[in-house]
């Protein structure tokens, strides 16, 4: 079973160039171009309230992983008892019972994948309201600053050689932030997010038995 992030939600960051894109498109024209940029792991690992955030998904998601090795045990106990019982049983009796056991199985597949998009949705719906400020407050200091373009060095670190202290704003995006809540209440949907961070909820592949 996939192991828990040290910090799950900075799969988050593949929204935040939205947010830089949009900054970007309604830059006013200047005479000179007036550039920043900020680091997008600083600020999601820093912005009040993303602790709790982290810790509400870190404690859904072990839940739910706790709920797929309990049915994978109890798949495993079916399975155990046809292989002790098997030499023992009818030809018809034996394939009634690897039927079932392939039933089950599939069974168990879907389970499994309704609740990694129900972890994956809810995952999204808990950054969701930082990732909102984040928007907002890059436009509210692009237009008070008239920043022509606020890049993200954090998106894809590799892709920067060098830049100037002066240009962050990372900082001045931090201290505008407010504390977000983490929402503990879930609900079941199982529509997949439009760009969520991977749940991780996984199982080992279970094979049926062959004759």
């Amino acid at each position: 079973m996939a192991h828990v992030n040290k910090f799950a939600f900075l799969g988050a960051l593949a929204l935040l160039p939205a947010a830089l894109g949009s900054a970007r498109a309604q830059a006013a024209p200047t005479a000179t171009p007036k550039f920043g940029y900020v680091d997008s792991r600083v600020i999601l690992q820093r912005a009040p309230g993303s602790a709790a955030i982290q810790a509400q998904i870190t404690k859904e998601r072990a839940d739910a992983q706790a709920s797929v090795a309990k049915m994978q045990d109890s798949l495993r106990v079916m399975y155990d008892t046809y292989l002790k019982e098997q030499p023992s049983l009818t030809p018809a009796v034996k394939d009634q019972r690897e039927k079932a056991l392939q039933q089950r199985n599939a069974e168990f597949d879907q389970k499994v994948g309704q609740i990694d998009q129900q972890m994956q949705q809810r995952q999204y719906d808990l950054i969701q309201p930082i990732m909102t400020q984040i928007r907002e407050v890059l436009d509210a200091i692009r237009n008070e600053d008239s920043y022509t373009f606020i890049f993200d060095v954090g998106n894809d670190p590799g892709l920067i050689v060098a830049a100037d202290k002066n240009l962050d704003i990372t900082e001045r995006v931090l201290a505008r932030l407010k504390p977000v809540t983490a929402n503990v209440t879930r609900t079941d949907s199982t529509k997949a997010a439009t760009k969520p961070a991977p749940a991780g909820i996984t199982r080992p592949p279970t094979k049926p038995p062959t004759r």
